[in-house]
């Protein structure tokens, strides 16, 4: 990988990270927590996301690996072809 697309894709990883931690943070404050307990909140919260989504984004490939695998002949020969 070139050294810019690995700037890019560092960039947009911590744009990434920042919004789920500023939408964390604006939902524990608007849900009444203040002080100390805040910034508790904050980091539950945001790292709470991103351990889901480290989950769910390749379970989602998978899934779709697994479906897209049980519609499609293994073999070239097993191509249906519709007859008109």
């Amino acid at each position: 990988m070139s050294k810019s697309m690995k700037k890019i894709l560092t960039i947009l990883s911590l744009a990434l990270i920042l919004a789920i931690a500023l939408g964390s943070l604006g939902v524990a404050y608007v849900g009444g927590i203040r002080g100390i307990g805040l910034l508790g909140v904050w980091f539950f919260l945001t790292f709470g996301i991103i351990v889901v989504l480290a989950q769910v984004i390749p379970a989602g490939i998978l899934l779709s690996s697994l479906i897209v695998s049980a519609f499609t002949p293994y073999r070239e020969s097993e191509i249906p072809i519709r007859a008109t």
